[in-house]
């Protein structure tokens, strides 16, 4: 009982905040559950659980912070989903509000094929993108987003769905859902969160060193894409948004 009230006050905490992040996921027809950063340490050593833990739904501002890896503190969970490779893979997100900015899906390979001791930036690991979604139609400040079109006012949840290539090889990966919010005046917002899934199948590809990244390292503040004013005319009339980093890789 102790538990449902926990998850309850966490629910309102995350409804009466502006911000937020993965809150559950979804392969076929199976759910998961993520770690509530409201609802207690309990879900450090529950075993259904295989986002990472994170403490705060309030945003990481700095892009050379190590959390932008998986949010903080980022430890690992004590579960991971079975993903058979080709599936989709769906995030579930509460109260969503912001609309102007990046959505980027990305992987890494656990190291020694255990993601329960997997440290992805004491390991300097290399991230590729699976799925990114940006800018729709129309201008940069006005026009239609991914993430704006992701937002729900009407207290239903938003879902953020991709797919991992059906030719990834298996293994233990990380998927890291990534929201990219640059509303703010040259004060981009990240918000990570990442899941550990055991990939499944019958593929043997693995993506080159064009498609590889670090995080941190693949945002600066020198990348206009990032440190920018969308009320600025020249800025906010834009109806082109490159999103910096390597290509996603489709397998």
């Amino acid at each position: 009982m102790w538990r449902l009230l926990a998850a309850t006050v966490g629910f309102l905490t995350q409804q009466a905040s502006a911000h937020g992040g993965a809150a559950n996921y979804t392969v076929g027809d199976i759910w998961y559950p993520g770690y509530d950063p409201y609802a207690g340490s309990w879900q450090d050593t529950d075993p259904t659980i295989p986002q990472r833990k994170w403490i705060t739904n309030e945003p990481i501002f700095e892009t050379t912070n190590h959390s932008l890896a998986c949010n903080f503190p980022g430890t690992p969970a004590r579960a991971s989903i079975p993903f058979p490779a080709g599936s989709n893979i769906s995030a579930m997100y509460n109260t969503w509000v912001h609309t102007v900015g990046p959505m980027i899906a990305w992987m890494t390979h656990c190291t020694n094929d255990d993601c329960a001791t997997f440290d992805p930036v004491a390991s300097n690991a290399d991230w590729f993108k699976i799925g990114e979604k940006g800018l729709l139609e129309g201008d940069i400040l006005t026009g239609s987003w991914f993430q704006k079109e992701f937002s729900r006012w009407d207290g239903s949840p938003s879902v953020w769905t991709e797919r991992v290539p059906e030719s990834l090889r298996p293994g233990a990966y990380l998927i890291r859902h990534e929201i990219v919010s640059l509303h703010s005046e040259h004060r981009p917002q990240f918000y990570p969160e990442c899941l550990q899934v055991r990939v499944t199948g019958q593929g043997n590809a693995f993506p080159g060193k064009e498609y590889m990244a670090k995080i941190p390292g693949v945002w600066s503040m020198d990348q206009p894409e990032i440190n920018m004013n969308p009320y600025d005319p020249e800025t906010g009339s834009k109806t082109e948004y490159k999103i910096p980093g390597p290509p996603v890789w489709t397998g």
